[in-house]
């Protein structure tokens, strides 16, 4: 299963698997004063999935 991860998604809209990096920025802007008008809602980080 390890090789597979290493693999492109097939049909991912950014052609590869998303990385714990991904994950941290999207983590780090909601940490942020940036995010303080955002309330009550999620942020999908998949890489454009929900939107494909």
């Amino acid at each position: 299963m390890r090789r597979a991860a290493r693999l492109p998604a097939a049909g991912d809209p950014l052609g590869r698997l998303g990385t714990p990096a991904d994950c941290t920025k999207g983590i780090l802007f909601l940490a942020s004063d940036a995010s303080e008008w955002i309330t009550g809602d999620s942020l999908a980080i998949d890489g454009g999935e929900l939107c494909s």
